[in-house]
């Protein structure tokens, strides 16, 4: 497998034509709106796809189609090859070993992986040394109040479960996780994090949670949804115990993502799902299970995903992980631009340190919901509600924002499409 294509390696944003970036992007040359050329900003909701992970799926199903880790026959050879070679290639793309991946169907089925395997701990399942992932009652699971809903309801129904307790970081009114001295405790035994909020587009603190967290010896759990398509990103280097992440997100399908878990954790870790492929030997009454990474693959896998997975961590890995920083950043202080607008309120940080070109915003007078109508009206793709992040917004004091994103086909054209769209917007409603 190999990222073969348009994209030119550069480590340098200089060195990088991203007009040209984008047009490896099929869907982004449509037109929409009575011929209005397709602006697209809502890839903090899904991304779109380059022709390379287009193509490594294709040829999946045209040439190589097969059920992996079973048959004995060529394809299935070659089928389970291209599902290990994408396996390994997403390693390398996040910082970890080919066995430290698990393949989920997306961030939500990893980070309730994890929920579930302390649950099944907590019942006494799984061998003897399950018993560290044990929780009681009384025992404290933390995260944040920026976190989305799948970094936040499988933690609530674990505490249900267990006993256990949840607690939280507050949100500053800049959209910074405040680090409360009280909040971790001797009790804590989780701390569940975004590493960059998907509403304020704020990168949390991972390197101080990490560190609180060891210091009472609780694990960590890292829900990397909005970074690893945007930031340089080293598992290992960041030093957490898990960390959930999807392709969809990162250039790659739907129906795909990945678990990351320390080796020696994983090996630990009960299995959520049980049925084939992920057992040694089954017999009428009892079963013994197989070592991670497989454990937590039951059934037929989602091998052309996967492998188009593959191939997108591939292609931003040649692209370059600082250049694209680099870009994104520029781009998000153009989109922060939209704060000069009379009557529109950035939602967040109205600086780009540490934060992503991901930026939430109200307008006065107008509903989220007819903002975004408007400018879909103009062929400018954004995301309205409220982002599956409910208590964060009610920590600002709305119901919705509208969502502007970007990605690295993003360019200032598109930037400036938005913000012209934009301004015209509470005229449009009467509302200046």
């Amino acid at each position: 497998m190999t990222a073969t294509g348009t994209v030119r390696p550069s480590t340098s944003t200089a060195g990088i034509d991203w007009s040209a970036v984008r047009s490896d992007f099929p869907l982004l040359g449509r037109t929409v709106r009575g011929g209005r050329p397709l602006v697209y900003l809502d890839s903090a909701a899904t991304s779109q796809k380059p022709n390379v992970v287009l193509e490594a799926e294709v040829d999946f199903y045209e040439q190589r189609n097969a059920a992996v880790h079973r048959g004995a026959h060529f394809l299935a050879e070659e089928a389970t090859q291209a599902f290990e070679e994408a396996r390994s290639a997403v390693a390398t793309f996040v910082g970890a070993d080919d066995d430290e991946i698990v393949w989920t169907s997306g961030a939500t089925a990893a980070l309730n992986l994890v929920a579930y395997a302390f649950s099944n701990a907590s019942l006494g399942r799984g061998a003897p040394a399950s018993s560290r992932f044990a929780l009681k009652p009384g025992d404290e699971i933390v995260v944040t109040e920026a976190e989305h809903h799948a970094n936040l309801v499988p933690w609530q129904e674990l505490a249900a479960r267990t006993g256990a307790v949840l607690r939280w970081f507050p949100v500053s009114d800049d959209g910074r996780v405040v680090l409360a001295s009280d909040v971790i405790t001797e009790r804590t035994r989780i701390v569940a994090f975004g590493h960059a909020s998907n509403v304020t587009g704020a990168v949390a603190p991972v390197a101080a949670l990490v560190a609180a967290a060891k210091a009472v010896g609780a694990y960590t759990v890292l829900d990397a949804c909005q970074s690893v398509p945007h930031l340089p990103v080293d598992l290992h280097a960041l030093g957490v115990d898990f960390a959930a992440f999807s392709a969809h997100k990162m250039l790659g399908p739907t129906g795909v993502g990945a678990l990351y878990g320390r080796r020696e954790l994983l090996a630990d870790l009960p299995p959520v799902t049980t049925g084939g492929s992920m057992v040694e030997v089954v017999t009428m009454v009892s079963t013994t299970y197989a070592p991670p990474p497989q454990r937590f693959e039951a059934g037929t896998q989602m091998v052309a995903q996967a492998v188009g997975m593959g191939v997108a961590a591939q292609w931003l890995g040649e692209l370059g992980m600082p250049a694209v920083a680099s870009h994104e950043r520029a781009l998000a202080a153009e989109l922060l631009k939209i704060g000069d607008i009379p009557g529109v309120r950035v939602i967040g940080p109205v600086d780009t340190a540490d934060r992503l070109a991901v930026v939430s915003f109200v307008v006065d007078g107008v509903h989220a919901h007819d903002v975004g109508q408007v400018l879909d009206d103009r062929g400018i793709a954004v995301r309205v509600g409220h982002h599956c992040a409910q208590p964060l917004h009610r920590r600002f004091g709305v119901a919705a924002t509208a969502r502007a994103s970007a990605s690295v086909y993003t360019t200032l054209d598109d930037v400036v499409a938005f913000r012209e769209a934009l301004a015209g917007v509470r005229a449009f409603f009467g509302a200046e």
